[in-house]
């Protein structure tokens, strides 16, 4: 690991950063409060996100790191309470990049460490994008973006923009859509895509960004490309 690395840590006692420093010198150890450092080293940045903290949620803290400048492109780490299916599935909605089951001590997070240290972090320029115009969805983070303002989207509306921006000028059904976009076999109306689709539109259109879907009567929905620029 580079002697650059940072290592970040929410509700760290002090035993544990003590440890980390003591056996790997090489890495600038830091307890993660409410405010994210904006002068990290020019290397890799590892972050380990506790689900609860003092002041808020651990996936506050995760959307938090993902806007801020010095920690977007780093790797998060949530430390879980318990091994749920559904607070695993929240975590990376959030934007981890990982998760385990804490506690967290020094020799599983020095074990987790070394099995980063051949993945390097994503930088942004590697970080998988999506565009349509100016409206970008990163997968990786779980976030959209217009015009480079984050927008507000529920996990449901993410799914729904991010297939449409893989499968653009392609006509899908509404019944096409519940099988790819549905979960658990929780959807057996038609009816529940229109309101799908109705949500997505009124959240972009509410936050000042186009509506990037076309009704097709009779068939679907479809995402138009957009023309090539001269």
């Amino acid at each position: 690991m580079s002697a650059n690395a940072t290592v970040l840590i929410t509700a760290a006692p002090p035993a544990l950063l003590q440890g980390l420093r003591r056996r790997r010198p090489d890495l600038a150890v830091a307890a993660l409060g409410g405010i994210v450092p904006d002068d990290l080293a020019s290397g890799p940045t590892w972050c380990f996100v506790d689900w609860l903290l003092p002041d808020r949620s651990g996936l506050e803290m995760v959307r938090t790191l993902r806007e801020a400048r010095a920690t977007r492109d780093s790797h998060i780490t949530m430390v879980l309470e318990s091994g749920e299916p559904d607070d695993k599935r929240r975590a990376l909605r959030a934007g981890a990049d990982d998760y385990l089951v804490g506690p967290l001590d020094a020799e599983r997070l020095l074990e987790r460490l070394a099995s980063y240290e051949a993945k390097p972090v994503a930088s942004a320029a590697s970080r998988r994008r999506l565009a349509h115009g100016e409206l970008i969805l990163d997968l990786n983070a779980h976030q959209v973006r217009y015009e480079g303002r984050l927008l507000a989207l529920r996990p449901n509306e993410l799914r729904l923009l991010g297939h449409f921006l893989e499968h653009p000028d392609q006509v899908f059904s509404r019944a096409a859509l519940i099988e790819r976009i549905g979960k658990d076999d929780e959807v057996n109306d038609e009816r529940t895509v229109d309101v799908w689709v109705g949500r997505l539109r009124r959240a972009l259109v509410a936050q000042g960004a186009p509506d990037p879907l076309r009704t097709v009567r009779s068939a679907g929905y479809v995402l138009d490309s957009l023309p090539d620029a001269e």
